[in-house]
Formats: C-alpha cells, sequence, structure tokens
C-alpha cells in the first residue's frame, strides 16, 4: 500500500451548488428571537439608516447574536455566515453587513447611546421571566475581568490590563450590567448600580442582595435595609470587624456544618455590628476555623470570615445561602467562554461596549430559550451543549411547492423535538 493510500481516503472533495448549510438548528435562534420581538424592537429604538439602502440596526444585531449562538470570536467570523448566505436568507438572514461595517456601526453606536437601546430591549425581553419566579428575587452582582490587549484597556487588580464589567444576575439571567475600564473597581458607584438594576425589576417582588465584600459600605447596607430588601454581603476584615469577632466568648461558638449535615473544621457564631454610617444594626455571621500558618507577630489561632445581613433564620442557613452567589462565576464563564466575551473585536471602550451589550443580549436569549422553550433536560446546559445537540444541523433546502422546505439530517426524535420548538416558539409569540 503506498503513502498516499495509507494517509488519504478514497474520496474526492468537490464544492456543491446545492443549498446547503451546517446551521441548520439556528432557526431555533432565529424564530425565538422573533417571538421574543427583540429584532422589531431593536429597531423601533434605534435610528432609521440614512437611506433606503441602508441598513436597519437589527441587520447588525441578528448576524451577530446568530455569530455568537453559533461559536464565532471575531466580527471577521461573519464571513462563515456570509458562506451560507443563500441557505441562511430563508432562516431570517436576508442582509448580512461586512464585518468592516458591523465594526464601524458599533462605533458609532457606542458612543451615540446604543447600549442604552439594546439594555432597553434586554430588559422588555426577560422582565416576563422574571416576574414568573417566586415571591422573592435573589440578585448576585459581580465583576468579572477580560483581559485584552487594546489601545484603551487598563490595568486591572489582577495586574493584567483590560476591563472590568459589572453584571447582576437574577436566576442566570442577567439583569443589569455596566462595561467598564479595567482601573474601575467592582465597588464603584455600587449604589448607583444597584439602583439602576432594580428599574429593571418587576414591582412586588421581595429584593434579596447578596454580594462579596466589594460592596461592604453603608450606603448599601442602609440601601438594602429598607423597603422589605434584604441582604448578605461579605464583610471587610477591617479593624471593628476584628474587633467585634473578638468579642465574641468561646461559649458562643458551634460547630459548623455544610448543607448536607456534614460536619466541617469550623465553627459559627453571630453578633451584632454597625458601620459609622448605617442606621441601624444589622447580624454579623462569623465562621472561623484554625489558622494553618499562625502569624509570627501576632499568632492569630484562627481564621476568620464574616457575613453582614440582615435576614432572619439560622446563621448556618443565612450561610450556605449566601454561599450559593458562587454559581455568579459559572455565568461569567458561560457568557465569556460560551458567548465569547473574552474575546473583545475594537480598540475603543465605547464600542467595546456595545459589542459586550449585544453580547448579554445574545446570552440571556439563550438562557430564556432553555427556561422556556427547550424540555427540562436542557436547563442546566451549556450553549456548547445546544451547539453540538441542536444547531449544527446540516440542513439542504429545497423548493416545493411554492414554498421553501429546510431538510435536515437527525433522527425522528430530534425532528419530534425541532417541530415542538417551532411551535412553541409560535404559541408564546
Amino acid at each position: 500500500m503506498s503513502k498516499l493510500q495509507q494517509t488519504l481516503l478514497p474520496i474526492k472533495l468537490e464544492a456543491s451548488p446545492e443549498r446547503l448549510t451546517s446551521l441548520g438548528g439556528l432557526v431555533l435562534v432565529e424564530e425565538w428571537g422573533r417571538a421574543k420581538g427583540i429584532w422589531a424592537r431593536v429597531d423601533q429604538l434605534f435610528a432609521r439608516p440614512g437611506s433606503g439602502r441602508g441598513y436597519e440596526a437589527s441587520e447588525y444585531v441578528r448576524p451577530l447574536v446568530w455569530l455568537l449562538h453559533a461559536g464565532g470570536r471575531r466580527l471577521e467570523d461573519v464571513r462563515e455566515l456570509a458562506a451560507e448566505q443563500e441557505v441562511l436568507a430563508q432562516l431570517g438572514l436576508q442582509r448580512l453587513p461586512s464585518a468592516d461595517a458591523i465594526g464601524d456601526w458599533l462605533r458609532r453606536q457606542g458612543k451615540g447611546g446604543g447600549v442604552s437601546a439594546i439594555q432597553q430591549t434586554d430588559k422588555e425581553m426577560i422582565r416576563p421571566y422574571l416576574k414568573s419566579l417566586g415571591a422573592e428575587i435573589t440578585i448576585d452582582p459581580d465583576a468579572t475581568i477580560i483581559e485584552a490587549d487594546k489601545r484603551a484597556a487598563e490595568w486591572t487588580y489582577q495586574k493584567v490590563k483590560g476591563y472590568q464589567p459589572l453584571l447582576a444576575y437574577v436566576n442566570e439571567v442577567c439583569v443589569h450590567h455596566q462595561f467598564r475600564a479595567g482601573n474601575v473597581t467592582a465597588g464603584t458607584g455600587a449604589l448607583e448600580f444597584i439602583q439602576e438594576c432594580e428599574k429593571k425589576l418587576p414591582a412586588g417582588k421581595r429584593l434579596y442582595w447578596r454580594s462579596d465584600s466589594a460592596w461592604y459600605q453603608a450606603e448599601v447596607v442602609n440601601h438594602c435595609s429598607q423597603g422589605g430588601r434584604t441582604f448578605s454581603i461579605t464583610a471587610d476584615q477591617d479593624s471593628a470587624v476584628k474587633a467585634a469577632q473578638a468579642q465574641i466568648p468561646e461559649t458562643a461558638w458551634r460547630q459548623f456544618y455544610s448543607k448536607d449535615g456534614t460536619a466541617t473544621d469550623r465553627e459559627i457564631s453571630e453578633t451584632v455590628h454597625c458601620m459609622n454610617e448605617t442606621k441601624a444594626a444589622f447580624r454579623l455571621l462569623v465562621l472561623r476555623w484554625p489558622n494553618p500558618q499562625p502569624d509570627l507577630f501576632t499568632r492569630a489561632p484562627y481564621c476568620y470570615h464574616a457575613i453582614a445581613t440582615n435576614r432572619e433564620g439560622s446563621a448556618s442557613a443565612v450561610v450556605h445561602l449566601h454561599n450559593q452567589r458562587g454559581e455568579s462565576e459559572n455565568w461569567h464563564k458561560e457568557l465569556k467562554l460560551g458567548y465569547g466575551m473574552e474575546q473583545l473585536p475594537c480598540g475603543e471602550l465605547a464600542a467595546n461596549a456595545m459589542f459586550f451589550s449585544i453580547g448579554v443580549l445574545a446570552y440571556n436569549l439563550g438562557v430564556l430559550l432553555k427556561a422556556e422553550v427547550l424540555p427540562a433536560e436542557y436547563r442546566h446546559s451549556t450553549v456548547q451543549t445546544l451547539r453540538w445537540q441542536l444547531y449544527r444541523l446540516a440542513g439542504k433546502l429545497v423548493r416545493h411547492g411554492r414554498q421553501w422546505c429546510l431538510k435536515v439530517r437527525t433522527n425522528s426524535e430530534k425532528l419530534a423535538l425541532l417541530l415542538a420548538l417551532r411551535k412553541k416558539c409560535f404559541e408564546l409569540s
């Protein structure tokens, strides 16, 4: 057997004139976007093009949402959509701007209020879902770092250059975000961020804010102590907190158990505490555990972790609830790695803020697709799973009886699922 026969398969590669696509499943993204009314709403909120040949705003937003759901990482990846546009045009992608045109639009809109328009679209899209949740809504604010070698990037506290957007999640959905320079800390403008976020939440819900120590601020505590709100915020280990911890008597400490009832190496207690500018005292829940490396000078026998809160219930239950805020790290990961927000396309802060807001829109669209349309087994799937199982479907577009038909290569079970999903999109529109 020759080396050629050992290396290459006995087949030929040729271009096909048939209308073929590898993204047949993206019809779900398109129809779900239509059912939620986002394309039409984007066109209403943005200014119309200056000429009849210009692109509408949705003709820039739609391909970016498609691209991010399909796994694209750069504006240049829009060319992959263009390669199949003969088919994708029948699936909703009638016109496709070039990568350069999209970049120019991002820069213009980033400076001209485009972020607010996208956030307004996002707000209206997620509101019915938020209303369907229980009587209490838990909001998890958290900042994340996006490393970037851009001229507008600034140094972050992790000693890398990039950006540091601040986001607030409710049950995986991102309800509000601010795209920030890398040198802007998570605690900057915390109260203003809370107030903007609450404008996007449905009325009549109890609000529970839980945050890390970046929001351990008097004005945040005061705000979250009013109007039926509750909070749990990781406390700074400042001198006042350390003094409060030191005053807890030894008899007040007890064994701390994990959520499943397993004993840990930690002990728990609580005391009452206040800050210089807080209007009322609050509970300070304190965990301690043996210090594996006592300081040479203080020889402190314990390490401490404290949580400020006004929630009722046992200290352990509140700690367990507070610790669930770590789930926001997984949502950051899905947004950045799953939907491509770890790579920003432009050199300007405003343009990247615009791109990021569309990324959040695409992310929320995917979350709602799982929560409201897909079967329960997909509820905690990543977008990577959706691509593998639903989006990446080989399809052939044919014309039958004056109607286009997309023939997909899949089994009968998945075809039934796709048909059921299309029906749900129609019913929910």
